[in-house]
């Protein structure tokens, strides 16, 4: 991973002072980027104060999203999943109203819509189920299961839609 070709970003701050060739390696996963680039990822990302590695995904910091408030409901209950026929079911609720845009989302002050809440999702009630409920109930309260966006289904604009964690939200196989 040498670097040879000069960053591209040398406008962003005194070239003097932090040259276009300077490098910096991220702690965790030590890849090498550009002292300037950093800097640019870090200016251009998310206003939360955390960077992620564009290379392998590693987040630094507290990875915070835009998610419109609501509630998450955990229930439980004895019926199976498909595949975990040795244990009962998790059930996650999660209801959020329409709303009116924050100044972080697409379209500040305009309102938002929230179709198919209350939305139900399932994890088998086992020790793997339940860790991953943990790290569910960590990303609702750090804003990142939904965000206001265009649903990719509808094709309707300023709704809620999901944010990329993916849920099993039905209680059967999904074979298709």
């Amino acid at each position: 991973e040498k670097l040879s070709a000069a960053s591209g970003y040398s406008d962003v701050t005194d070239s003097k002072s932090i040259g276009p060739l300077a490098v910096g390696r991220l702690t965790k996963c030590s890849h090498a980027f550009h002292l300037l680039c950093l800097l640019a990822m870090y200016c251009n990302g998310n206003k939360d104060g955390s960077l992620q590695c564009p290379s392998c995904k590693t987040i630094y910091g507290e990875k915070t999203g835009t998610q419109p408030q609501g509630k998450m409901e955990v229930l439980r209950f004895q019926m199976s999943l498909p595949g975990h026929e040795d244990c009962g079911t998790i059930l996650i609720v999660y209801n959020i109203p329409h709303g009116i845009q924050g100044p972080e989302h697409p379209n500040p002050g305009k309102p938002f819509t929230a179709r198919g809440f209350p939305r139900q999702c399932y994890l088998p009630d086992n020790a793997q189920g339940r860790k991953v409920l943990e790290l569910l109930k960590v990303a609702w309260k750090r804003r990142l299961i939904f965000t206001v966006g265009t649903s990719s289904t509808t094709g309707e604009t300023d709704t809620v839609v999901w944010n990329e964690i993916h849920h099993k939200t039905e209680m059967d196989r999904n074979v298709t």
